[in-house]
């Protein structure tokens, strides 16, 4: 597909929808046909087996064996949810995966263990353009330990020129939330490898969208939402990344029961359990972990292969229909180096995106100044997308959003 003829007319996206490996799978989700949906990189869609997963859980699993479920699987599901997410998306070996809490909690946890691991080391290095919690998180984390929070105003790839000896983390968001700008997680890893820190990655919008390869790429931590493009839910438990030789070395600061080694000896002082178990902290949240299941089930059949492929045609798409409107594109030109979300940028971006969802297409806006389209591979069509940059360039051939001018 040339951009080109992707940007032609409505129906030649028709055709390209005609003609979409995974167009069948968009069944298989609860989908409001009254909208035009472009941000499932903010909340993907509910899939319906995630329904009848959540009901079987309810009334089977808790109804009816109530706390035998326990024995029968439930205490597995943060292990087990975690190594199928591996397999499928993250490119992570078992054993190094597991599901549960929040991202910011994930985050949090590995954070401290990383600076933990690392003593005598003062600084922490961020970008500027990371995502709030977790900007927030290191700026919490660094003022309670007197350390250094260093901000990095360029690329990722521009760390070496800030890394050094008192180096002792440093975390970027491998997809930025904003642009969509993919990093280059190899090169990352080797420069901070090089000079003995660690490095933490957030993988929250690029899970379910673009390939990874945690294990090949040398990544050491990581962590990621379940919500977006894995579709498990609002609010749907995060997932923790340590590659197998940290594990050993590595302690998470909050210690709950069940990362004990014996939770259910109740005994006194804490004794972490070996492998990821031991980054577990509370109770799972089973029914969370069982819809998130559904989501990654659906992802690891599509392949995440296909996924990517159909993802650079829908971003291509969107870029081609922009340009042609003379629309600002503020997500990088190489699909390479591009994830799968647009962002599009105008003075008026929030006015606009209030605009759009009034005509019932649904995207966000992210400050200062950027219309996030999120594409979604297996629930976006092609018309989606030509509806939804369509629907933008009329309000501004009209004059502008409601109210400007």
């Amino acid at each position: 597909m040339t951009r080109a003829a992707a940007a032609m007319t409505r129906d030649a996206a028709a055709e390209l929808d005609a003609r979409d490996p995974l167009s069948a799978f968009r069944e298989r989700f609860a989908i409001d046909p009254a909208v035009v949906y472009l941000d499932g990189n903010s909340l993907g869609c509910m899939p319906h087996a995630a329904l009848e997963r959540l009901h079987e859980v309810a009334a089977v699993g808790w109804g009816q064996r109530g706390v035998r479920s326990w024995d029968e699987g439930w205490l597995e599901l943060p292990l087990e949810v975690g190594d199928r997410l591996g397999a499928a998306v993250l490119g992570a070996a078992p054993g190094q995966v597991v599901v549960g809490d929040s991202t910011t909690v994930c985050f949090y946890k590995l954070v401290c263990a990383a600076l933990d691991a690392r003593p005598g080391r003062t600084q922490i290095i961020t970008d500027r353009d990371n995502f709030p919690t977790d900007r927030y998180v290191l700026e919490g984390v660094a003022q309670a330990r007197g350390l250094q929070l260093t901000w990095l105003d360029g690329d990722p790839e521009t760390v070496g020129a800030m890394v050094s000896p008192d180096t002792a983390l440093v975390t970027f968001s491998h997809v930025s939330y904003r642009s969509a700008r993919i990093a280059d997680m190899a090169q990352v890893n080797a420069v901070v490898g090089d000079a003995g820190a660690l490095m933490l990655w957030d993988l929250s919008h690029s899970a379910g969208s673009v390939p990874l390869s945690l294990d090949g790429d040398h990544a050491q931590l990581a962590v990621g939402c379940t919500y977006k493009y894995l579709n498990g839910g609002p609010g749907a438990p995060a997932y923790m990344y340590v590659q197998h030789e940290l594990q050993a070395e590595l302690r998470q600061p909050i210690w709950g029961w069940l990362g004990r080694r014996d939770p259910f000896e109740m005994a006194p002082g804490y004794e972490a359990a070996a492998g990821m178990r031991g980054f577990l902290s509370g109770t799972p949240p089973v029914l969370a972990l069982a819809a998130a299941d559904e989501g990654v089930k659906i992802v690891a059949e599509a392949g995440i292969d296909a996924i990517r492929a159909k993802g650079i045609a829908l971003t291509e798409l969107a870029i081609s229909v922009a340009d042609e409107s003379g629309i600002r594109v503020a997500s990088p030109r190489e699909p390479a180096r591009r994830g799968a979300h647009v962002a599009l940028a105008h003075p008026d971006a929030r006015a606009l995106c209030a605009g759009l969802i009034e005509r019932g297409v649904i995207p966000d806006f992210r400050r200062p100044d950027v219309i996030r389209f999120g594409f979604s591979p297996l629930t976006t069509r092609f018309v989606d997308v030509w509806d939804g940059v369509d629907a933008l360039r009329g309000l501004l051939a009209r004059g502008g959003p409601p109210g400007s001018g």
